[in-house]
């Protein structure tokens, strides 16, 4: 039986180490939601831009209009329930004993 000190790690494992790049930056979860909160906004402003068209009469079609209202709030519907969720395991974790 070998020690636990003979035990090399694999080869493959060193060269990956190896190649990380210290400017490579690694996107945290905040980032990532800040980016659908502007993706949603978006996709709002969108929604009232051809809303107002509609009143006006420069769009025709409701299609595109309904379309892009239910893309609107479809968004929102998800961004809250991703809030719920990270609110929710938050307040997990702050319960569990160390």
């Amino acid at each position: 039986m070998e020690k636990i000190g003979q035990i090399q790690p694999p080869f493959i494992q060193n060269q990956l180490f190896d190649k990380v790049q210290p400017e490579n930056k690694v996107e945290g979860f905040g980032e990532i939601f800040k980016d659908a909160l502007k993706e949603v906004s978006k996709a709002q402003n969108e929604s009232d831009k051809l809303t107002n068209q509609l009143v006006t009469g420069e769009v025709q079609d409701v299609h595109e209009v309904m379309i892009a209202s239910q893309k609107a709030s479809l968004s929102l519907q998800m961004t809250m329930q991703v809030r719920n969720k990270v609110v929710e395991a938050y307040q997990e974790v702050m319960r569990m004993q160390v």
